[in-house]
């Protein structure tokens, strides 16, 4: 095999916004290993500057169409620590069930449209309507339920309408419950036959220890809207002090910043809540990663996709779960939130700082926001899971390359593609920073 390989993969298929993929080897050696993001910048933090606070969930869930309910959620909770709004017990358990629409509705989209033409050897979703055409089926199918479930719950999934700072602007009516409850078993059956698919698909074989971050808590549950974060190298910090965990920089090659807390880099995700919270899963959640030979401390990036199958089994059963919760209390219609406007905005108001840290299916996301006395935004900043993973999948292919290097071009490039869509990014979100040049001066 030649010994001098160029691959350059301009706009890699299957994942969400613009990156690169760019490898040289000249005489057998390493020279050049990069995943460059591209897209163009965003800048949903300036947006937010001189507006109220209230308006921060339905500006920044625009940050993304896939994890919108995530930003919501995270929003909501760094606008209430800011302005001292503790929810109610029972806009908790609501929020907590959106969490699981939408770690439901993205996974699925990942595990059957991105991630399976690979397994199955075809180049894209679209020849697996003639080859599987009952795998298509079913990925449509449970990608419309959750997306139904969203709608009965906030409106709609992309942008949510009725999820907002104090609670629900509309709470669901107990023929409401009964169309969720049913739809969450009508999952169940389609996750069961997922797992029946994806334990006999093959997985690429490649390892890299790195810290893996993800909330931790000391409850029983899985911890996805409420935590600490936590490292698998045994450190614990509180939200407040996510900068010393996220240690942001950036290359002159990437327009998306890059982390690394205790070493070189760390990644977040499915992989990374399934090594730190195995415990914590739903019992058929970790019979599902028996069936899957997902054990924890997992080290192979390319098995984030089958942590995300062990995330749905969970998802499912705990939804269904807080859903009988909510019959046996009853809803109470009372907390239905109205907002008092005035000249000022809404109320409540204060000066104030808070953090939200949520975990959406990519991993953690931050949102931090500072808040003058009328309740008009100062400073936000938003740490997105993609720019915390990134540096990790370079480093990934780093250490990838010299391993295959023997194989094809091809075969390479397909490995290398198939290693950045296992983490699932969402490059578009990623992508907060921007170089401006005036003149001789940046």
């Amino acid at each position: 095999m030649s010994q001098n390989i160029s691959i350059n993969v301009n706009y890699l298929t299957r994942v969400e916004g613009h990156g690169n993929i760019v490898v040289e080897v000249k005489d057998g050696k390493l020279e050049i290993c990069r995943l460059e993001i591209v897209e163009s910048p965003r800048f949903f933090e300036a947006f937010l500057r001189g507006r109220s606070i209230y308006e921060a969930p339905h500006i920044t869930c625009r940050i993304c169409g896939i994890c919108s309910c995530g930003h919501t959620l995270a929003s909501i909770q760094a606008a209430e620590d800011a302005l001292g709004i503790k929810p109610t017990e029972q806009t908790v358990l609501l929020r907590k069930l959106l969490l699981h629409y939408e770690q439901l509705d993205s996974h699925i989209l990942h595990i059957y449209l991105l991630v399976a033409p690979d397994l199955v050897g075809v180049p894209s979703f679209v020849p697996l309507i003639k080859s599987h055409p009952d795998v298509v089926i079913r990925a449509l199918r449970m990608k419309r339920l959750c997306n139904e479930l969203c709608d009965i719950l906030v409106g709609r999934h992309v942008h949510p309408i009725s999820a907002v700072i104090g609670g629900f602007t509309k709470l669901p009516s107990e023929i409401d419950l009964e169309e969720m409850h049913k739809k969450l078993l009508a999952l169940q059956k389609d996750i069961e036959v997922t797992i029946e698919l994806f334990k006999d698909l093959k997985f690429p074989e490649f390892e890299r220890d790195t810290e893996y971050i993800a909330l931790v808590n000391d409850e029983d549950e899985y911890p996805l809207l409420y935590g600490d974060i936590g490292s698998t190298d045994g450190y614990r910090v509180s939200k407040y002090e996510y900068k010393n965990v996220t240690n942001e920089f950036i290359v002159p090659y990437a327009s998306a910043k890059r982390t690394k807390w205790h070493r070189e880099s760390y990644a977040v995700g499915a992989l990374a809540r399934f090594n730190l919270n195995y415990e914590k899963l739903h019992p058929k959640a970790k019979e599902a990663a028996a069936t899957l030979g997902l054990k924890p401390k997992c080290i192979n990036p390319y098995l984030n996709t089958v942590a995300q199958i062990v995330e749905c089994v969970h998802c499912v059963e705990d939804a269904i779960r807080i859903i009988e919760t909510l019959w046996q209390k009853g809803i109470n219609y009372d907390e239905v939130v109205v907002p008092d406007i005035n000249e000022h905005g809404l109320l409540p108001q204060r000066a104030g700082e808070g953090v939200g840290a949520v975990e959406v299916p990519r991993g953690l996301l931050i949102h931090h926001y500072e808040c003058d006395e009328r309740g008009i935004f100062r400073n936000a900043n938003c740490i997105i899971p993609t720019n915390q993973n990134t540096h990790n999948i370079e480093l990934d292919m780093l250490k990838l390359v010299p391993e295959i290097i023997n194989q094809s071009p091809e075969e390479i490039r397909l490995s290398l593609e198939m290693l950045v869509r296992a983490y699932d990014p969402c490059i578009s979100c990623s992508v907060h920073m921007v170089e401006v040049k005036l003149g001789d001066r940046d």
